[in-house]
């Protein structure tokens, strides 16, 4: 019997091609497994940032009615289990190894990928803890995406911006036809953005899926330190402030809101829930703050900001965040993503930089990128050959007043908490696993 890690090992060799979007595949190993659409209401959001914010919107506001809620998100941070969540507990490792060889028994000569792996275990998963809701984050793009599979009750699209064109298309129009892809007949498409392509909703249109649009079918107002949400069916004042932070983290909870909204007359969800999921929701890694224990060292922020829109909304934060000294970056970037226009975003808010190696296919040297983040900012650049060292530049640099910052990837956020855990610099948080056995009957 293979451990996770070996499966996880293994799973990285059946597949040519790291990527390689497609239903086929998942669709004829599903019927091998005489997998069924889910019976209760599921969730699917896409988009090219925010996506995580409002699936843990949507899980956490649901938890708090009291659902039980499965969360499909990725990539993960530092335990792939973070992937798939059973009301806000990672799966259990031998649920994941069990689920693992039954799509092994059933694949045969299909050759899936790590990310199709992923996605079949995440609706046995599901299936087999009888849940009341799934909410289930878009890998990349929508349309072709492994998620995809799964006939959503509500589409979100939260965002489009440039990313992963070598897949999705050149252009804003062609990245949100692929994105888009997940809406369905008759069934609502939420859009969490002012700045929507226009064919987004000529897509929705032509498909028959009733648009709801953040500006026009809800909105949200801030009123002093609590903020107010008007929609199709709910009118909740006096909300209070999401507990992830940064500005545009009303927009991503507002987009939430408005998607359990639709389905409240299956899974109804108190006014009081709503507060109560806004306060308790976490999600590590998206402008989160760790404030020293004591007066005697800096400040750390993590961020997964990897494309400028995120870098854009990163340097947003950063400027109505107040600090009292300098903002120090450790920064790592992927060699399939727009180095240059990130650091464009941020050249006016980081007052040094050290920029570190990335691993993997994809991965870039911390020299190459430095060279690149050069010529793009007045601010002293420096390279680090690896996270841990990068972390460790700036914190001897930093003076106590200063604040670190660390970004450009998961695959640096999650180095970047263990390092700052092994340094007793972050409290130990991980979630626990879900072991309750699924019940008999639903309800």
């Amino acid at each position: 019997m293979l451990s996770l890690e070996q499966w996880l090992a293994y799973q990285a060799q059946v597949h040519p091609q790291a990527i390689d979007l497609g239903l086929d595949r998942l669709l004829r190993v599903l019927d091998r497994l005489g997998w069924r659409q889910p019976k209760v209401p599921v969730i699917t959001v896409a988009g090219t940032n925010g996506k995580g914010s409002v699936s843990a919107y949507c899980a956490a506001i649901m938890a708090a009615a009291g659902f039980r809620v499965g969360t499909f998100t990725s990539p993960h941070l530092r335990d792939y289990r973070e992937r798939i969540q059973i009301h806000d507990r990672l799966v259990g490792a031998e649920e994941l190894v069990s689920a693992f060889e039954r799509i092994e028994a059933a694949r045969g000569d299909v050759g899936l990928t790590f990310f199709e792996f992923n996605t079949l275990a995440a609706l046995l998963v599901f299936d087999a803890a009888q849940l009341d809701a799934w909410v289930l984050e878009i890998g990349m793009g929508g349309r072709l995406d492994a998620v995809n599979v799964v006939d959503p009750d509500v589409a979100v699209l939260v965002s489009i911006g440039f990313d992963h064109q070598e897949y999705l298309g050149t252009t804003l129009e062609a990245i949100a036809r692929e994105k888009a892809g997940i809406f369905r007949q008759g069934r609502p498409a939420v859009l969490g953005s002012l700045e929507m392509p226009g064919n987004v909703a000529e897509m929705a249109r032509a498909i028959g899926a009733p648009l709801k649009r953040l500006g026009l079918e809800y909105t949200y107002a801030l009123e002093g330190a609590a903020w107010h949400f008007r929609g199709s069916r709910w009118n909740l004042p006096h909300l209070p402030a999401p507990a992830l932070m940064g500005g545009a983290q009303y927009a991503n909870a507002a987009t939430a809101i408005a998607a359990l909204e639709e389905i409240d007359a299956r899974l109804a969800i108190p006014a009081a829930a709503v507060a109560q999921g806004l306060k308790q929701v976490r999600l590590a890694a998206r402008f989160q703050v760790i404030a020293p224990a004591t007066l005697a060292a800096p400040t750390w922020i993590l961020d997964v900001a990897h494309n400028p829109a995120a870098a854009r909304v990163l340097a947003r934060n950063l400027r109505d965040t107040p600090s009292g000294g300098r903002t120090l970056a450790v920064c790592g970037i992927l060699a399939d993503k727009d180095a240059s226009g990130v650091a464009a975003e941020l050249r006016d808010c980081v007052d040094a930089w050290w920029c570190v190696t990335t691993d993997g296919e994809r991965g870039r040297s911390g020299a190459s990128l430095a060279q690149t983040i050069a010529l793009e900012v007045a601010a002293p650049v420096e390279a680090a050959q690896s996270i841990a060292a990068g972390c460790a530049a700036a914190l001897a640099y930093a003076s106590l007043t200063d604040r670190i910052v660390v970004f450009g990837s998961f695959h640096v956020a999650g180095p970047a908490l263990d390092w700052l855990e092994a340094h007793d610099l972050l409290p130990p948080a991980a979630l626990p696993e879900y072991t309750a056995a699924p019940r008999t009957t639903y309800v």
